[in-house]
């Protein structure tokens, strides 16, 4: 799992700048899992809530591979059913992420609330 976190967005908030999650800078908090540990043909982020006002979501890149290109990522509610809430997925990586999400909501929603950190995520996440 590739971790991108308390970067610039801890430090901006720190100092009063920036914003929680959901900002430009939010990005900075999530983490990344790469295909090799979702068992998905594409990289997710996933993150706590921080500051964001929607319901729990993810974000799913739409090109496969080891890397997340945040202008290319649609968003995924983790929910019951999973669905897409922003952005296109391939129909084939949305059925996919969403049985990923279903078979990991309970890790998902207790790092979306802060109630693991993320190592605890990883240990929790199954590969579908």
């Amino acid at each position: 799992m590739a971790l991108g976190l308390l970067t610039k967005a801890a430090s901006k908030r720190s100092s009063g700048a920036g914003r929680a999650t959901g900002s430009a800078d939010g990005i900075f908090e999530m983490a990344n899992l790469f295909p090799r540990h979702t068992g998905l043909p594409v990289t997710v982020w996933v993150g706590p809530r921080g500051g964001a006002r929607h319901a729990a979501r993810i974000k799913v890149c739409v090109e496969p591979g080891d890397r997340m290109r945040i202008d290319d990522a649609a968003s995924m509610l983790i929910g019951d059913p999973p669905k897409v809430v922003r952005g296109k997925l391939d129909p084939m990586i949305a059925e996919a992420a969403g049985r990923w999400v279903l078979l990991n909501r309970d890790a998902l929603l207790d790092y979306w609330h802060g109630k693991i950190d993320t190592f605890d995520l990883q240990s929790r996440l199954r590969k579908v």
